[in-house]
């Protein structure tokens, strides 16, 4: 996951009289809605994701971060063959209101490659999220995200201590099993045929 940016927020002088009961309602956009503004160039290509109905700002990818990606992305195409599609920085539909870009997402194998269809929960094997300054969102909100989106299983690689975060089998919007690798540990994967020795993440 990229670091999130703060938002900007402007201040407004409110007259005496106003009236404070007065509820001020936030816009939420649909996956429709978002994506239509992207195609209409209002947003930018990269950069942005739509969480939970809100457009969010993703700062640029940090050299640790990309390089830990680009890494795990040679890994996952050479371990899965023609078992499944590797996807980098590829958005799926997590739900009506909900679009994030994951790092990598491990998808079924379709001899279409997905041309016509956005990626969603019930096509993905695995998600994983890179995490160098942002590993209280990707560990908590994101987690939680991806298990009431029904994906089967999500990694988080923590960049800063060297451990990788796994959950799997999601049930009634989280996730019921989880586990922390840490250096020297071998790592299997819940639903696809792939292992990972993790002393290999952190040797460059």
């Amino acid at each position: 996951m990229h670091h999130l940016t703060p938002s900007l927020k402007k201040l407004y002088l409110v007259p005496k009289s106003f009236n404070m009961s007065v509820q001020i309602q936030r816009r939420l956009f649909t996956v429709s809605e978002y994506n239509k503004m992207a195609e209409a160039g209002i947003l930018p290509e990269r950069g942005v994701e739509l969480i939970n109905g809100e457009i969010i700002n993703m700062s640029p990818i940090g050299i640790r971060h990309n390089a830990m990606v680009s890494k795990l992305n040679r890994f996952l195409v050479e371990q899965v063959g023609q078992n499944a599609l590797v996807f980098p920085q590829c958005a799926f539909m997590a739900s009506e209101f909900t679009q994030p870009e994951p790092d990598l997402a491990l998808a079924k194998f379709r001899s279409d490659y997905y041309v016509n269809a956005m990626l969603r929960s019930t096509d993905l094997f695995l998600l994983i999220e890179v995490s160098d300054t942002t590993f209280n969102y990707d560990n908590k909100v994101k987690r939680d995200l991806y298990a009431a989106a029904g994906v089967s299983e999500y990694w988080v690689v923590d960049l800063n201590k060297q451990k990788v975060h796994t959950y799997w089998d999601s049930q009634e919007g989280s996730y019921q099993n989880s586990r922390v690798y840490k250096k020297g540990e071998t790592l299997y994967a819940q639903h696809v045929d792939l292992t990972l020795q993790t002393d290999w993440l952190w040797t460059w």
